[in-house]
């Protein structure tokens, strides 16, 4: 893995209509592919019956593998349990708020059910034994898009029990941690504690599901803990994350794509037991492909651990919508190592011919031979073999931080912003933006925030805030720091009970400025554009006004703010904005914190991705998320197009076909007489 750019798909011979595992792994090898990931999902077929296994699909994937020279990615099978299993123990199937679950869907178990624990446990153990030995199978992925699945059966919510009494000690300090005297909440014992399904108070919901999260983290913890007991030192442990899923339209007809920040697992959390993070990344294309959910969920998966990730689930074809033009699957491929990914591996390899799925198509269409999508991968899988070795490892080192909070999504689910105006969408909103202007950043969890490293960060909608993070911040922007905060920000403490002093709560001397109150915005405007969703009224005192509202009564307030503090600057922005205006203040922020940008105002639809490689090159990706063909001005003293082999030098122009890229090296001359790098 340490000398290849992984390159391959899910591979699944059991759906198979027919016995073709040695003419696609011959297609495979003819595209350049040089991975497939198997298993994860044949529970069924592996333990077709309690205690007898069935590895021949694995056996024949494996000699193909090694005959053919490729990787294999093994996966635990403990996502869709078999029939066998549920009828062993109905209890397998999850109960949630909305009672127990049938049969039939993946990912409809209890993670925390003992029945289901022994036989995973069974089942991992055995296929483990079976495939650990061969040369091929580089690493495991332990299960599959793991999240709680909203458990919270009898023995979950004992467990919840067990956490807050030893997170508070006594039923008094929890109930006024959430307040719980309001509607006769409160308890007087631990014994009386109710069930969680009824509850109505957003905090301790909100504390509920930070528990389910650590559960599903603990879950893969346990799935490490076993594979570390087989693997050898040179095999990896993975997994795929996902995301919240976005809902298409009503006329759309498959339901969505990768958007934000995944409520049901903790990212930072998860990604603790895992040697690579990996991720799923899923995203709208032809018309609609701008290169930013790949760009956000790199950014994201990217930062758990500060290196580089696998991205082990991507589509080739998918849906009717998705059916990707000429040169978007290459565009997308590249993407994915521009954010500093390591593998790409398609879901899948084949279109299923029935199931669930059938219409979520692969790399190969369902008559099962080559298409443009497939000769189209086989044109990067031939370059990657050429210039992969300049690719691979791309290390980045972005001075902006997006903070993004698991506890204010919940807490947004609770108290929204506004019905039509979500979480993920603020966060969407604060991340697009700044990768529409190519200020590339660093998508962090809360709790793996370091201020040192960044100068500038983002905080999109942190309802939820400790006071440690808030003088975490505001010791940030003393010192130096730029600090860029949306409206309902540091609202609330972790327990979701509002602060009862000004908001921002201990940052209004930072930023200059406070409120205390909120409105519809009905007709106010914004430099002419009507606002929705949401505005607070802002009143400077001491900070710059950017902007004020446009509005009869509202017109006395401000919009947004700018406020030195200290050594650094603050800004705030009261209300939810058209892009243009946002990056208005981003262009003021960037500039506050000297970050600059090598092609100066450059924006969507050609997009800049950097880094530095393996050999500590200065690698630049430009990208073309566009039918036209584009120029742009080489900037650098001397540079290189990985792909083509072009030569430029400052000022030169460089064109770039309609969804198309080029990969810029930088390239130093040497001083004839002295040897100094000019």
């Amino acid at each position: 893995m340490d000398s290849q750019i992984l390159f391959g798909a899910a591979y699944y011979p059991e759906y198979m209509h027919c016995d073709r595992i040695e003419k696609d792994f011959e297609m495979m090898r003819q595209a350049g592919m040089n991975t497939v990931r198997i298993a994860e999902s044949t529970w069924s077929t592996l333990e077709p019956q309690e205690g007898k296994f069935d590895f021949s699909f694995i056996d024949r994937v494996l000699g193909q593998a090694e005959k053919f020279g490729m990787n294999v990615i093994v996966g635990t099978p403990t996502y869709a349990v078999p029939p066998w299993l549920v009828k062993k123990d109905p209890t397998v199937l999850v109960t949630t708020a909305a009672g127990q679950a049938l049969y039939g869907h993946r990912q409809n178990m209890d993670i925390m059910n003992p029945t289901y624990r022994k036989c995973g446990e069974r089942v991992i153990r055995a296929l483990l034994e079976h495939v650990v030995g061969h040369k091929c199978v580089i690493g495991f992925q332990i299960d599959n898009e793991t999240k709680h699945y909203g458990t919270a059966s009898e023995k979950v919510q004992k467990l919840f029990v067990e956490y807050l009494k030893k997170k508070f000690g006594t039923v008094q300090a929890m109930n006024q941690a959430f307040i719980l005297n309001y509607w006769s909440n409160a308890v007087s014992g631990w014994e009386e504690f109710p069930d969680m399904r009824g509850c109505v108070n957003g905090g301790l919901a909100g504390e509920f599901s930070a528990f389910q999260r650590k559960l599903a983290a603990d879950f893969l913890d346990w799935q490490s803990a076993l594979v570390n007991e087989y693997k050898r030192p040179d095999q990896f442990i993975t997994h795929n994350l996902d995301f919240e899923w976005k809902k298409f339209g009503a006329d759309i007809a498959q339901d969505g794509y990768s958007y934000g920040v995944q409520p049901d697992i903790n990212h930072y959390e998860a990604a603790k037991c895992l040697t690579i993070a990996g991720a799923d990344i899923y995203h709208p294309t032809q018309d609609a492909f701008t290169g930013a959910e790949i760009a956000f969920g790199g950014d994201s998966i990217r930062s758990l651990k500060d290196e580089n990730y696998l991205v082990l689930e991507c589509q080739a074809q998918a849906f009717k919508e998705w059916t990707p033009y000429p040169g978007q699957l290459r565009l997308q491929a590249y993407s994915h190592l521009a954010s500093g990914a390591d593998g790409i591996m398609y879901w899948n390899w084949h279109s299923i011919h029935n199931g669930y799925e059938t219409y979520w198509k692969g790399l190969l269409s369902h008559d099962m031979e080559k298409n443009p999508a497939y000769e189209e991968a086989g044109r990067f899988g031939a370059e990657w073999k050429k210039v992969g070795s300049k690719l691979l490892h791309l290390k980045k080192e972005n001075k902006i931080a997006l903070l993004v909070d698991n506890r204010s999504l919940t807490a947004l689910q609770w108290f929204p912003v506004d019905k039509d105006l979500s979480y993920n969408d603020i966060v969407r909103w604060m991340y697009d933006s700044l990768y529409e202007m190519n200020l590339e950043c660093d998508v962090v969890d809360v709790q793996a925030l370091d201020t040192t490293k960044y100068g500038m960060i983002v905080v999109p909608v942190l309802y939820s805030a400790t006071e440690e993070l808030i003088l975490k911040l505001k010791n940030y922007v003393q010192d130096g720091g730029i600090l860029v905060s949306s409206f309902k920000s540091f609202v609330a403490d972790e327990h979701l009970t509002v602060y009862h002093d000004t908001q921002p709560h201990l940052l209004s001397d930072c930023f200059g400025m406070s409120y205390n109150q909120f409105t519809e915005p009905g007709r106010s405007s914004l430099r002419g554009k009507k606002l929705k969703y949401f505005m607070e009224l802002l009143k400077p005192d001491g900070a710059e006004t950017l902007a004020g509202y446009e509005h009869k009564y509202w017109g006395a307030y401000a919009a947004a703010t700018r406020n030195s503090y200290g050594k650094g600057k603050a800004y705030y922005i009261g209300c939810f904005t058209e892009k243009e205006f946002l990056k208005e203040i981003y262009e003021k922020a960037a500039a506050d914190a000297g970050i600059s940008r090598d092609f100066g105002n450059l924006q969507w639809p050609v997009i800049v991705r950097n880094g530095k490689n393996q050999e500590e090159s200065k690698i630049h990706y430009v990208l073309n998320y566009s039918d036209q063909r584009r120029r742009i001005v080489c900037p650098y003293r001397k540079a290189a197009n990985l792909l083509g082999g072009e030569e430029y030098v400052m000022g030169d122009e460089i064109h770039i076909d309609d969804w198309g890229l080029v990969i810029l090296e930088e390239r130093e001359e040497k001083c004839d007489d002295c040897g100094t790098v000019v």
